[in-house]
């Protein structure tokens, strides 16, 4: 979900483990790139499937096809509510490397914020994830705030996950986690 302009995740899966992909995101410019990475690497022609999503609302619906089973769901969603909250950070985050000169460390607009931020946007994903229990074995999203935690565990508590895993992350100074979540019983248990 999300898959971006240089669909990385999908180049490494597919790179590390061989894996095949159905990439989405919402913007044509992105497809667009990764159209274009995907069709001069011919050992990704056949693993990524690459789709854009017409509508901002959905996640899965629009993408993942009636006759379609997909393993897991990996996202890394947009962690700002606006604009001005993603500079704050890239400001900040300049600052703390000691850099002169602020830089985009994030990608584009769409990536960086959206509306509620990362709070709403994993909410929004883990209800409309119900639907699709019957394709999807396990969901996944980072999530960068830790005091996000809490609500999304509610989320999933309403939605009747029924296993919930969460995964944590240290890259340098930043600390993040990886909530996983399936509808199938005791499904962590089975690994």
């Amino acid at each position: 979900i999300g898959t971006g302009a240089y669909c990385i995740y999908p180049i490494i899966g597919n790179y590390e483990y061989n894996w095949s992909f159905i990439a989405s995101d919402i913007s044509k410019t992105a497809i667009a790139s990764a159209e274009k990475i995907v069709g001069k690497n011919s050992s990704l022609v056949e693993k990524v499937s690459l789709r854009f999503q017409k509508n901002k609302q959905f996640f899965f619906k629009g993408i993942l096809q009636d006759n379609e089973k997909i393993d897991v769901s990996i996202c890394n969603p947009p962690f700002h509510s606006s604009l001005a909250e993603a500079q704050k950070a890239n400001h900040r985050k300049t600052k703390n490397l000691g850099l002169k000169k602020n830089f985009n460390f994030g990608g584009q607009h769409n990536e960086l914020w959206c509306d509620g931020g990362e709070l709403k946007f994993i909410k929004e994903m883990i209800f409309e994830s119900k639907q699709f229990s019957k394709q999807c074995r396990c969901f996944t999203s980072l999530v960068s705030k830790k005091e996000n935690l809490k609500p999304i565990y509610n989320a999933l508590k309403k939605a009747r996950a029924t296993s919930v895993k969460t995964i944590e992350m240290g890259q340098g100074n930043k600390i993040s986690r990886i909530v996983c979540w399936t509808f199938i019983p005791d499904f962590f248990l089975k690994l």
